[in-house]
Protein backbone atom coordinates (compact mmCIF):
# COMPACT_ATOMS: atom_id res chain seq x y z
CA UNK A 1 0.00 0.00 0.00
CA UNK A 2 1.06 3.58 -0.68
CA UNK A 3 2.02 5.81 2.21
CA UNK A 4 0.26 8.72 3.42
CA UNK A 5 3.57 10.64 2.27
CA UNK A 6 3.61 9.64 -1.04
CA UNK A 7 -0.11 9.86 -1.82
CA UNK A 8 0.26 13.60 -0.66
CA UNK A 9 3.25 13.80 -2.82
CA UNK A 10 1.72 12.22 -6.11
CA UNK A 11 -1.57 14.68 -5.05
CA UNK A 12 0.25 18.00 -5.12
CA UNK A 13 2.09 16.18 -8.20
CA UNK A 14 -1.05 16.19 -9.97
CA UNK A 15 -2.17 19.46 -8.76
CA UNK A 16 1.09 21.35 -10.31
CA UNK A 17 0.44 19.31 -13.48
CA UNK A 18 -0.93 22.03 -16.70
CA UNK A 19 -4.75 22.18 -16.73
CA UNK A 20 -4.84 19.88 -19.91
CA UNK A 21 -1.52 17.91 -19.96
CA UNK A 22 -3.30 14.61 -18.94
CA UNK A 23 -5.64 14.65 -21.56
CA UNK A 24 -3.58 16.16 -24.85
CA UNK A 25 -6.11 18.29 -26.48
CA UNK A 26 -4.68 20.83 -29.52
CA UNK A 27 -5.34 24.65 -30.65
CA UNK A 28 -5.39 25.02 -34.31
CA UNK A 29 -4.39 28.65 -34.63
CA UNK A 30 -6.30 30.31 -37.82
CA UNK A 31 -6.00 34.37 -39.05
CA UNK A 32 -8.18 35.46 -41.76
CA UNK A 33 -8.13 38.28 -44.52
CA UNK A 34 -4.92 39.00 -44.76
CA UNK A 35 -2.71 40.37 -45.85
CA UNK A 36 -3.65 43.78 -43.95
CA UNK A 37 -2.27 45.84 -41.30
CA UNK A 38 -2.06 43.04 -38.58
CA UNK A 39 -0.32 40.34 -40.53
CA UNK A 40 3.44 42.02 -39.75
CA UNK A 41 2.78 41.62 -35.41
CA UNK A 42 1.02 37.90 -36.07
CA UNK A 43 4.02 36.67 -38.49
CA UNK A 44 6.39 38.71 -35.81
CA UNK A 45 4.23 36.90 -32.69
CA UNK A 46 4.19 33.17 -34.58
CA UNK A 47 8.18 33.56 -35.08
CA UNK A 48 9.17 34.42 -31.65
CA UNK A 49 6.70 31.53 -30.31
CA UNK A 50 7.34 29.09 -32.70
CA UNK A 51 4.01 27.69 -32.99
CA UNK A 52 2.37 26.62 -36.00
CA UNK A 53 -0.61 28.59 -37.92
CA UNK A 54 -2.58 29.13 -40.73
CA UNK A 55 -3.12 32.93 -42.38
CA UNK A 56 -6.39 32.34 -44.22
CA UNK A 57 -5.53 34.79 -47.10
CA UNK A 58 -7.97 37.18 -49.55
CA UNK A 59 -6.33 37.82 -53.19
CA UNK A 60 -6.74 41.13 -53.75
CA UNK A 61 -5.36 42.10 -50.64
CA UNK A 62 -2.30 40.44 -51.60
CA UNK A 63 -2.52 42.36 -54.64
CA UNK A 64 -3.64 45.84 -52.61
CA UNK A 65 -0.11 46.74 -52.39
CA UNK A 66 4.02 45.58 -52.81
CA UNK A 67 4.13 45.63 -48.38
CA UNK A 68 0.86 43.21 -48.60
CA UNK A 69 2.13 40.68 -51.34
CA UNK A 70 6.11 40.87 -49.41
CA UNK A 71 4.16 39.46 -46.19
CA UNK A 72 2.34 36.75 -48.02
CA UNK A 73 5.95 35.77 -49.37
CA UNK A 74 7.11 35.88 -45.50
CA UNK A 75 4.51 33.86 -44.45
CA UNK A 76 5.07 31.25 -47.22
CA UNK A 77 9.00 30.99 -45.86
CA UNK A 78 8.13 30.34 -42.84
CA UNK A 79 7.87 26.76 -41.69
CA UNK A 80 5.07 26.91 -39.35
CA UNK A 81 3.45 28.80 -41.15
CA UNK A 82 0.20 27.66 -44.04
CA UNK A 83 -1.06 30.06 -46.52
CA UNK A 84 -4.56 29.19 -47.45
CA UNK A 85 -7.27 30.55 -49.94
CA UNK A 86 -10.10 32.85 -48.27
CA UNK A 87 -11.33 33.86 -51.61
CA UNK A 88 -9.99 36.44 -54.14
CA UNK A 89 -13.10 38.96 -53.28
CA UNK A 90 -14.18 37.99 -49.63
CA UNK A 91 -17.70 38.14 -51.47
CA UNK A 92 -17.35 41.65 -51.55
CA UNK A 93 -18.94 41.12 -48.21
CA UNK A 94 -22.56 40.40 -49.90
CA UNK A 95 -22.57 36.50 -48.68
CA UNK A 96 -26.26 35.46 -49.88
CA UNK A 97 -25.37 37.38 -53.49
CA UNK A 98 -21.91 36.00 -54.41
CA UNK A 99 -23.28 31.93 -53.27
CA UNK A 100 -26.19 32.57 -55.55
CA UNK A 101 -23.75 31.51 -58.21
CA UNK A 102 -21.55 28.28 -58.11
CA UNK A 103 -19.23 29.35 -61.49
CA UNK A 104 -18.48 32.33 -59.63
CA UNK A 105 -17.68 30.81 -56.00
CA UNK A 106 -15.32 28.09 -57.70
CA UNK A 107 -13.64 30.58 -60.55
CA UNK A 108 -13.45 32.96 -57.69
CA UNK A 109 -11.40 30.55 -55.15
CA UNK A 110 -9.29 29.65 -58.05
CA UNK A 111 -8.46 32.96 -58.75
CA UNK A 112 -7.38 33.74 -55.27
CA UNK A 113 -5.46 30.13 -55.43
CA UNK A 114 -3.54 31.87 -58.77
CA UNK A 115 -2.69 34.95 -56.86
CA UNK A 116 -1.33 33.34 -53.45
CA UNK A 117 0.44 30.60 -55.88
CA UNK A 118 -0.72 27.98 -53.72
CA UNK A 119 -0.81 24.17 -54.86
CA UNK A 120 -2.32 21.09 -53.78
CA UNK A 121 -3.87 20.32 -52.07
CA UNK A 122 -4.98 23.94 -51.08
CA UNK A 123 -6.33 24.99 -47.71
CA UNK A 124 -9.54 27.26 -47.99
CA UNK A 125 -11.59 28.61 -45.97
CA UNK A 126 -15.22 30.20 -47.54
CA UNK A 127 -15.87 33.76 -46.79
CA UNK A 128 -18.65 33.94 -43.66
CA UNK A 129 -19.51 30.57 -44.05
CA UNK A 130 -18.78 27.99 -40.96
CA UNK A 131 -18.26 24.96 -43.49
CA UNK A 132 -16.16 22.19 -43.44
CA UNK A 133 -15.66 19.82 -46.98
CA UNK A 134 -12.24 17.55 -45.46
CA UNK A 135 -11.60 13.82 -46.75
CA UNK A 136 -13.23 12.32 -43.53
CA UNK A 137 -14.93 15.73 -42.63
CA UNK A 138 -18.20 17.14 -44.13
CA UNK A 139 -20.25 19.82 -41.76
CA UNK A 140 -22.45 23.04 -43.34
CA UNK A 141 -23.44 25.96 -41.62
CA UNK A 142 -26.23 25.61 -39.53
CA UNK A 143 -26.04 29.01 -38.25
CA UNK A 144 -27.16 30.45 -41.34
CA UNK A 145 -30.33 28.79 -41.59
CA UNK A 146 -31.83 25.57 -43.40
CA UNK A 147 -33.47 27.20 -46.35
CA UNK A 148 -30.25 29.07 -47.27
CA UNK A 149 -28.00 26.27 -46.21
CA UNK A 150 -29.93 24.26 -48.89
CA UNK A 151 -29.47 26.76 -51.51
CA UNK A 152 -25.65 27.09 -50.93
CA UNK A 153 -24.97 23.52 -50.34
CA UNK A 154 -24.10 22.75 -54.42
CA UNK A 155 -21.29 25.69 -53.87
CA UNK A 156 -19.34 24.36 -50.86
CA UNK A 157 -19.80 20.53 -52.56
CA UNK A 158 -18.24 22.14 -56.03
CA UNK A 159 -15.74 23.83 -54.31
CA UNK A 160 -14.66 20.68 -52.59
CA UNK A 161 -15.04 18.24 -55.90
CA UNK A 162 -12.16 20.97 -58.02
CA UNK A 163 -9.32 20.07 -54.81
CA UNK A 164 -10.16 22.21 -52.21
CA UNK A 165 -10.14 21.02 -48.43
CA UNK A 166 -12.26 23.55 -46.57
CA UNK A 167 -12.01 24.19 -43.22
CA UNK A 168 -14.60 25.91 -40.78
CA UNK A 169 -14.10 26.63 -37.11
CA UNK A 170 -15.07 25.57 -33.29
CA UNK A 171 -14.78 29.10 -31.48
CA UNK A 172 -14.22 32.57 -33.08
CA UNK A 173 -12.01 35.93 -31.21
CA UNK A 174 -14.53 38.02 -31.86
CA UNK A 175 -13.94 41.69 -32.55
CA UNK A 176 -15.81 44.97 -33.37
CA UNK A 177 -16.47 46.50 -36.84
CA UNK A 178 -12.98 48.73 -35.95
CA UNK A 179 -10.91 45.03 -35.35
CA UNK A 180 -11.09 45.75 -31.76
CA UNK A 181 -10.67 42.44 -29.95
CA UNK A 182 -14.33 41.61 -27.85
CA UNK A 183 -12.92 39.06 -25.29
CA UNK A 184 -10.05 39.60 -23.44
CA UNK A 185 -7.31 37.28 -23.41
CA UNK A 186 -8.09 35.26 -19.80
CA UNK A 187 -11.86 35.48 -20.97
CA UNK A 188 -10.94 33.78 -24.74
CA UNK A 189 -8.87 31.39 -22.26
CA UNK A 190 -11.89 30.61 -20.27
CA UNK A 191 -14.00 30.09 -23.11
CA UNK A 192 -11.76 27.76 -24.54
CA UNK A 193 -11.51 25.73 -22.02
CA UNK A 194 -15.24 25.29 -21.70
CA UNK A 195 -15.69 24.12 -25.11
CA UNK A 196 -13.32 21.51 -24.58
CA UNK A 197 -14.83 20.36 -21.37
CA UNK A 198 -18.20 20.76 -23.17
CA UNK A 199 -16.92 18.14 -25.58
CA UNK A 200 -18.42 20.65 -28.43
CA UNK A 201 -15.22 20.10 -31.08
CA UNK A 202 -16.47 19.52 -34.15
CA UNK A 203 -13.61 16.74 -33.52
CA UNK A 204 -13.40 15.68 -30.69
CA UNK A 205 -9.76 16.91 -29.35
CA UNK A 206 -9.18 19.33 -31.79
CA UNK A 207 -10.23 23.24 -31.45
CA UNK A 208 -9.83 25.61 -34.72
CA UNK A 209 -9.63 29.05 -33.17
CA UNK A 210 -10.73 31.47 -35.81
CA UNK A 211 -9.23 35.45 -35.40
CA UNK A 212 -8.97 38.16 -37.98
CA UNK A 213 -5.55 40.20 -39.00
CA UNK A 214 -7.34 43.56 -37.80
CA UNK A 215 -7.30 42.48 -34.82
CA UNK A 216 -3.51 42.33 -34.03
CA UNK A 217 -3.03 46.28 -35.13
CA UNK A 218 -0.44 47.95 -33.33
CA UNK A 219 -3.63 50.17 -31.69
CA UNK A 220 -5.17 47.27 -30.44
CA UNK A 221 -2.03 45.83 -28.85
CA UNK A 222 -1.83 43.38 -31.48
CA UNK A 223 1.59 42.06 -30.54
CA UNK A 224 0.96 41.45 -26.59
CA UNK A 225 -2.69 40.70 -27.09
CA UNK A 226 -1.77 37.59 -29.11
CA UNK A 227 1.47 36.51 -26.86
CA UNK A 228 -0.56 36.12 -24.29
CA UNK A 229 -2.67 34.50 -25.68
CA UNK A 230 -0.08 31.90 -26.58
CA UNK A 231 1.14 31.89 -23.68
CA UNK A 232 -1.78 30.87 -21.73
CA UNK A 233 -2.58 28.32 -23.98
CA UNK A 234 0.68 26.67 -23.40
CA UNK A 235 0.45 27.05 -19.41
CA UNK A 236 -2.83 25.27 -20.05
CA UNK A 237 -1.04 22.13 -21.60
CA UNK A 238 -2.87 22.70 -25.13
CA UNK A 239 -0.60 21.16 -28.49
CA UNK A 240 -0.80 23.17 -31.13
CA UNK A 241 -1.27 21.90 -34.57
CA UNK A 242 -0.95 22.14 -38.35
CA UNK A 243 -4.04 22.50 -40.29
CA UNK A 244 -2.52 19.55 -42.69
CA UNK A 245 -2.40 17.71 -39.99
CA UNK A 246 -6.69 18.27 -38.54
CA UNK A 247 -8.51 15.91 -40.41
CA UNK A 248 -5.87 13.07 -40.25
Amino acid sequence: MLGKLTVIILALGLLAMPVQAADAKTIYLTFDDGPLFGTANILKVLDAEKVPATLFMVGLHVEASAEHKALMEQAKGMDLITVGNHSYTHANNHYKRFYSSTREVVDDLEKATGVLGLTAPVHARLPGRDVFRLPNLSRDDFGIGKAEDGKERPDFNAVAAVGYEIYGWDHEWSHESTGKPIQSVEQLLTEIDAKFLANREVERGNLILLMHDEMFQDHFDGTANLTALIAGLKQRGYAFGHIADYDN
